[in-house]
């Protein structure tokens, strides 16, 4: 992981200036730099009267000498031997400044160079100036604080470097403010992108970070951050209230228990194992909320046991087959699982038998077996499966405190009368039932009515001719069964007996 942070192991950064071109832009030339440090570079690019009002400010600030900067041309300013000299000499005169300032360079030159945005240094200068001045504020307000992966990343290897907090001689971005304004912060969001970060080569969901800097977070919110490289998630463990992580993780385990990475048999706390352990995890005592959709996950796996307060969990769009160890979730009353693999729910009620609402839209159903035993379920969403079967409403059609189904954009909504044939499936509770969003009508319950009758008139139709047969079954067997000594007496074994006795006594 430290090898993809592009920086040396002990902590200095190899930082180069390079001008790799010029282009004509109207009637200037614009100058194209190259910055590395480390293994990571970014493009920025200047005009001659960007580098003049640079070396302007670091004179004025007494930070380098005035002839330092190769001098201007009125005439012939554009002239392409003129750039090609000007663009070696200003390329020195960006090395020369580079050395004379090798650690942390001063606002101007860092901000001409886009330090503030790709060298952490320069990010972490940034950061905690603008919390000296807003840090307060923030926190008192209680709004979610966003920060990007590569600030997180800044601060990481800024702790790791053990050095002074603040390198510069400007109090206003001593780190200190940020590791003060983080011990405190309540709600966080960590937003990352995929693919290169502005002009850098700097893949930011692929830097690691440590979030042990923060001990009082309530809520956090991850999204496009490699979750195998984020460290010092579990120090939230005690106040984590609400958590979600989207477009981050391969399985939950990755996240609930990073533990798992380092030992192989591992147990949660306050539980006991048959196996040999080589660790006691923590629980998750206060989350509440778990959001883990748009991820890669492909199992519940039994890190769920860590949760046992959870009440909402969320796990769409992902790759889940099957519905497993959700049994240990006693609170769990909000499920959406939509948008995964499921074809089967056959024996669900026995992991998630206190569900109050279950969105399962968007998989591969195309039969509602083991849903009929979900007493307490109250919103069901069926939309986008493969259910093409009236009868197959059935199994939910005996739910007591069923109030809302969604079964739109699957193939039984095609069926002839699909919305009176599926609310006769409820009986009596077909008025309190809301269809696809729609609220019953009167005519629908009317036509709800007359199938119903027309059902038990077929029920009790079924019913008699049931009993008929029943009664000629019956008489047939009665019948067989008084013929049975008559036939007996005249077997053809029994005549010649008979017959011979007969003969004798004449």
């Amino acid at each position: 992981m430290d090898d993809m942070a592009g920086y040396m192991e002990d902590g200095e950064e190899r930082r180069e200036v390079k001008v790799v071109g010029s282009e004509l832009v109207e009637n200037y030339t614009v100058y194209i730099i190259e910055v590395h440090t480390g293994r990571y570079n970014w493009t920025v690019k200047h005009r001659y009267s960007d580098f003049y009002d640079l070396h302007e400010k670091l004179t004025a600030e007494n930070k380098i000498e005035r002839n330092l900067l190769p001098p201007k041309k009125m005439i012939g300013k554009n002239s392409k031997s003129l750039v090609e000299k000007r663009q070696k000499d200003l390329e020195v005169y960006l090395q020369t400044l580079l050395a004379k300032f090798p650690v942390t360079a001063p606002n101007a030159l860092s901000h001409f160079l886009h330090f503030h945005l790709y060298e952490i240094h320069g990010i972490a200068a940034v950061l905690a100036e603008e919390l000296f001045h807003n840090g307060e504020q923030l926190l008192v307000a209680g709004e979610v604080f966003h920060m990007r992966p590569l600030q997180l990343y800044a601060i990481t290897q800024l702790l790791r470097h053990a050095k002074p907090t603040c390198i510069n001689g400007d109090a206003k971005t001593d780190l200190g403010h940020i590791l003060d304004f983080t011990c405190r912060l309540k709600y966080l969001k960590i937003s990352g992108t995929r693919g290169p970060v502005g002009t850098s080569n700097i893949q930011e969901h692929l830097l690691p970070y440590d979030l042990s800097v923060f001990k009082s977070l309530c809520q956090i919110e991850i999204c496009h951050s490699d979750a195998e490289l984020i460290k010092g998630f579990t120090s939230s463990k005690k106040t984590l209230a609400t958590m979600t992580v989207q477009f981050s993780a391969s399985s939950l385990k990755d996240i609930l228990v990073p533990e798992a990475l380092e030992f192989e048999h591992w147990v949660a706390e306050g539980t006991s194992s048959d196996c040999p352990i080589t660790a006691v995890v923590p629980k998750w005592s206060a989350l509440t909320t778990v959001d883990m959709s748009h991820n890669q996950i492909s199992a519940i796996d039994d890190s769920v046991k860590l949760t046992p307060q959870v009440e909402f969990l969320a796990l769409s769009h992902n790759h889940i087959c099957s519905i497993e160890n959700l049994q240990h979730l006693y609170n769990l009353v909000h499920l959406d699982l939509s948008y995964n693999k499921l074809s089967i729910l056959e024996g669900v009620h026995s992991k998630i038998g206190n569900i109050k609402t279950l969105n399962l839209s968007g998989n591969l159903l195309d039969n509602l077996k083991g849903l009929n035993k979900l007493y307490s379920l109250v919103n069901l969403d069926l939309s986008n499966n493969k259910i093409s079967q009236v009868e197959e409403i059935k199994n939910i059609g005996c739910l007591p405190c069923l109030e809302t189904v969604n079964l739109t954009d699957n193939p039984v909504t095609i069926v002839p009368d699909y919305r009176t044939k599926v609310l006769a499936q409820f009986g009596d509770r077909a008025a309190e039932v809301c269809l696809d969003s729609t609220i019953t009508t009167e005519k629908e319950l009317d036509t709800v009515e007359v199938l119903k009758a027309i059902q038990k008139a077929k029920e009790a139709k079924n019913k008699l001719n049931n009993a008929d047969k029943k009664m000629s079954d019956d008489f047939r067997l009665t019948s067989a069964s008084s013929s049975f000594p008559a036939n007996a007496s005249s077997s053809p074994l029994s005549r010649p007996a008979i017959s011979s006795q007969a003969n004798y006594i004449l």
